[in-house]
């Protein structure tokens, strides 16, 4: 019975730990920005944008694609550093569950 018991109390407590990262990951922010700083994201740590920042020069209907182009780009850097920093988390709490390398 002792077995069980441990078990439940693991299971409580790696759902506690899981909902603490979740906390974590949404209070963390990435911010990315174009080469020339006209253009800038934050994304938080669940892969949710926070903001965007368009510079007053990407305003004019001239400049649609350059535009298109630099969000395109800082969107999917942020994504992928926001990804980067959950997977590091993730890696802690796998960590606790002993599980093999090449599943988290």
């Amino acid at each position: 019975m002792s077995n069980a018991f441990s078990k439940a109390r693991d299971t409580y407590d790696l759902a506690k730990k899981a909902r603490a990262l979740q906390k974590e990951l949404k209070s963390t922010e990435v911010e990315v920005a174009s080469s020339n700083g006209e253009v800038s994201v934050v994304f938080n740590g669940e892969q949710r944008m926070v903001s965007v920042s368009i510079g007053e020069s990407y305003l004019s209907p001239d400049k649609k694609r350059d535009l298109e182009k630099e969000l395109l780009n800082v969107i999917g850097q942020a994504i992928s550093k926001s990804q980067a920093i959950a997977t590091e988390q993730m890696k802690k709490i796998a960590g606790d569950l002993k599980l093999p390398q090449g599943l988290f």
